[in-house]
C-alpha cells in the first residue's frame, strides 16, 4: 500500500470504529449483552471488508487505471452481495441480535464511506499527469 492509501485507510477505519463503539453502547443499554455482540460483529464485518476493498483496489491501481477501476467495480458487487447474504444468513440467529448486527452494518457502513471520501478529498493527487506526451501536440 502506498502512504495515501494508508491515509485513506485510516480516515475511514477511525470514525467507523468510533461509530461501532457508540452502537455497541446503545445495544448494550437497549438489548443487552447480545446486542452489544451484535453490534460488534458488524463492525468486524464492515471493518474487514472494506479494508479488504481498499486494498485490492490499491494493488489493481499500481497495475493499470483499467483494472483499479474493474477491482473497484468488482469488489464492490461482491461486498454487497456477501453482506446481504449473510444479513439471511444471520435472520435467525439467537446468539446474538440480527436487528443491531444489522443497524451496526448500515451505521458503520456509512461512517466508512463517509471517511473515505473525506480522506481521498484531502489527498494532494495531480488529475493529470505532468509531462505527459499528448499525440499531435508539442511540434512547433
Amino acid at each position: 500500500m502506498q502512504a495515501n492509501d494508508v491515509r485513506v485507510l485510516k480516515g475511514a477505519a477511525v470514525p467507523t470504529l468510533i461509530v461501532g463503539l457508540l452502537a455497541a453502547l446503545v445495544a448494550v443499554f437497549t438489548t443487552g449483552a447480545k446486542g452489544a455482540l451484535g453490534a460488534g460483529i458488524g463492525v468486524v464485518l464492515v471493518a474487514a471488508f472494506f479494508t479488504v476493498g481498499l486494498v485490492v483496489v490499491s494493488w489493481a491501481g499500481r497495475i493499470s487505471p483499467m483494472a483499479m477501476m474493474a477491482a473497484a467495480v468488482v469488489g464492490y458487487v461482491i461486498k454487497i452481495l456477501a453482506v446481504m447474504a449473510l444479513m439471511i444468513a444471520f435472520d435467525g440467529v439467537t446468539a446474538f441480535d440480527s436487528r443491531m448486527f444489522a443497524l451496526s452494518v448500515i451505521c458503520c457502513t456509512l461512517a466508512w464511506m463517509i471517511g473515505e471520501m473525506r480522506g481521498f478529498m484531502k489527498l494532494k493527487l495531480l488529475y493529470v499527469e505532468p509531462e505527459t506526451k499528448v499525440p499531435g501536440q508539442g511540434r512547433g
